[in-house]
C-alpha cells in the first residue's frame, strides 16, 4: 500500500486522500459523471511538486490525472484510485507584461482570469467561449474562440509553456527551445506532461462588444438557414455566431443564436441586420464589457450535472436537419430524463487555415463544429444512454451532405479513459480513435512520445501509442 505520509513530506501543496474532509470537494468536477474515486489527490504548489508527485506515482503504479478546469467531461481529469495532479489551487495566476503584449498564465486557471486581467490593460487573446473553462484542456487541444476569425487558435497563439515530463524534467519549451515538445502540444493534447505555465501572446481589444442571445421559434428554421448561408459566404474577421438548437424550460422547441460582433452595438445590429429581420421572440444582444463576453453561453454548462459531449463538423447547415433535431430533441426533453442541444459553431476559419497542417499537432478542419451536448440531473449511470441519445441526434446531421463524424478532439467524449469501466470503447479501439483524431501528424506524435513519455504515464485523452 502507498505511504502517502512520504509524498505529503516532499510537497509543499496540500495531499487529500480520502480520509480527509476535503476529498469530496477534491474530486468533484464539472460534469457529475466525470468524477472518480482517486487514491489521493496532490495540490501542487510548484514545478517540484509536480516532479514529486510523477515519481510517487510510478514508484507505486498509480494511475495518473492532471487536473487544470476540471471540464473534461469524460473524465480525462481524474483517476479512479490513481493520483490527481491539481494546479487549480495554487497554479491559477494571470501576469501580464502589457509592454511586450504577453500573458503568462498558470496551469490551474480559468479563462475568466484571463480575460479579466488582459482587459485591464486593453488586451485579449483567443480563450474559451465558457469562461469557467480551464486555461490547460482548451489550449492543448487547440482552442477555438470568439477572436478566432481574428487571431486563430489559442495554439496560433501560444508562445511558450513550462512542462513537467515523465521523468521529473522540468522544461521550457518554445520554438526554440525544446522544439520538437513545443509542436507536439499544439494540439496534442495532455500526452506528453504537465503544463504549470503558458505563456500567450495578447492582442489589442477594444472595451466593448456587441453580443448577446436572441430566441426564434422553430418555424424560423428555414429563413434562418437562408441567412445565414447567406452570412457566412462574406463573414468577417470580427465576427461569429453559435446557434443552439434545443427546449425551452417550458418544453418547447427554439432556435438560440449568440450573435458577436468586435465593435458596437450599432455596428452589431447592422451587421446582422437580416437575421433580426426574421423575427426573434426575445433579443438580449446588447453592448457589454468585453470580459463579459465568455460568460454568456455558461447558462449551458451548469456545475453539477451530468454531460454526454460529441463533437461532428459541418461544411453547410441544411434547414430539414436542424427541424428534424428540434422535433426529435422536444420528444426526449417530454420523456423527463436529458435535455439534448446541438450547438452549431459560426467561427471565421480562415485564420485557423492559413497556418499549415504539418505546422502544429492539431488536426485542422475546414468545416465547422457542431456540438452535441445531452445534460441530466441525478445518477452518474446514465452516460450511456445519453450516448444513445446523442448519436439519434448525430444520425440525423450526418445525413447531410459534406458532414464528417470525426469532430473537434476537446468534444470527444469516449476518448480518453483506457481504464474506464462506465463502457468507454477498447485500449485498441482508443489508440485508433487516437490516430485518426490527429491524422498524418500521428507517426510524429507517436515519435515525440516515445522520447518523453516512453512508458505512456500520461494517457487520458486521445491516449498516443509511443513509437
Amino acid at each position: 500500500m502507498a505511504d502517502f505520509t512520504s509524498l505529503a513530506r516532499s510537497v509543499k501543496g496540500e495531499v487529500v486522500t480520502p480520509e480527509d474532509p476535503g476529498y469530496d470537494a477534491a474530486i468533484t468536477r464539472w460534469a457529475k459523471n466525470a468524477e472518480r474515486k482517486a487514491r489521493v489527490v496532490v495540490f501542487v504548489k510548484n514545478a517540484e511538486d509536480v516532479m514529486h508527485s510523477i515519481a510517487f506515482a510510478k514508484e507505486n503504479q498509480l494511475p495518473i490525472a492532471v487536473r487544470g478546469g476540471g471540464h473534461n467531461a469524460g473524465g480525462a481529469s481524474s483517476a479512479e484510485g490513481g493520483l490527481v495532479i491539481d494546479l487549480s489551487r495554487h497554479l491559477n495566476h494571470v501576469r501580464v507584461d502589457a509592454e511586450q503584449k504577453l500573458g503568462y498564465v498558470g496551469g490551474g486557471a480559468l479563462w475568466r482570469d484571463v480575460d479579466a486581467e488582459a482587459i485591464k490593460y486593453g488586451l485579449a487573446t483567443v480563450g474559451g467561449t465558457i469562461n469557467h473553462t480551464g486555461v490547460g484542456g482548451l489550449t492543448l487541444g487547440g482552442g477555438y474562440g470568439w477572436l478566432t476569425g481574428r487571431y486563430g487558435l489559442t495554439i496560433d497563439n501560444l508562445v511558450q509553456v513550462t512542462i513537467v515530463t515523465a521523468d521529473g524534467s522540468v522544461l521550457t519549451v518554445n520554438e526554440t527551445e525544446n522544439s520538437d515538445l513545443f509542436w507536439a502540444v499544439r494540439g496534442g493534447g495532455g500526452n506528453f506532461g504537465v503544463v504549470t505555465e503558458f505563456v500567450y501572446r495578447l492582442h489589442p481589444q477594444r472595451k466593448t462588444v456587441f453580443a448577446g442571445h436572441a430566441i426564434f421559434t422553430p418555424d424560423k428554421v428555414e429563413k434562418l438557414v437562408e441567412v445565414t448561408k447567406q452570412w457566412w459566404n462574406n463573414v468577417k474577421a470580427d465576427e461569429g455566431m453559435v446557434q443552439i438548437a434545443t427546449v425551452g424550460p417550458d418544453g418547447r422547441p427554439a432556435v438560440i443564436i449568440m450573435f458577436f460582433y468586435n465593435g458596437s452595438e450599432e455596428e452589431g445590429r447592422a451587421n446582422y441586420k437580416a437575421f433580426f429581420d426574421v423575427g426573434p421572440v426575445m433579443d438580449m444582444a446588447k453592448e457589454i464589457p468585453y470580459e463579459q463576453l465568455n460568460s454568456l453561453q455558461n447558462a449551458f454548462a451548469e456545475y453539477g450535472k451530468g454531460y454526454y459531449l460529441k463533437g461532428v463538423i459541418q461544411n453547410s447547415p441544411d434547414h430539414r436537419s436542424i427541424s428534424e433535431v428540434l422535433d426529435r430533441s422536444a420528444r426526449i426533453t417530454a420523456e423527463g430524463i436529458f435535455r439534448p442541444a446541438l450547438i452549431y459553431e459560426y467561427l471565421p476559419l480562415d485564420k485557423v487555415n492559413a497556418v499549415p497542417i504539418p505546422s502544429t499537432a492539431f488536426r485542422r478542419q475546414f468545416g465547422s463544429n457542431i456540438l452535441t451536448s445531452i445534460s441530466w440531473e441525478g445518477s452518474l449511470e446514465r452516460t450511456n444512454g445519453a450516448r444513445d441519445v446523442a448519436k439519434e441526434l448525430i444520425d440525423i446531421v450526418m445525413r447531410v451532405e459534406g458532414a464528417e463524424e470525426l469532430g473537434y478532439t476537446n468534444y470527444g467524449h469516449d476518448l480518453d479513459m483506457p481504464d474506464s469501466k462506465v463502457g468507454h470503447p477498447s485500449g485498441d479501439h482508443l489508440a485508433l480513435k487516437a490516430e485518426a483524431a490527429f491524422a498524418s501528424n500521428y507517426p510524429k506524435l507517436q515519435q515525440i512520445k516515445k522520447i518523453y513519455d516512453p512508458e505512456n504515464i500520461f494517457n487520458r485523452w486521445f491516449p498516443i501509442t509511443p513509437a
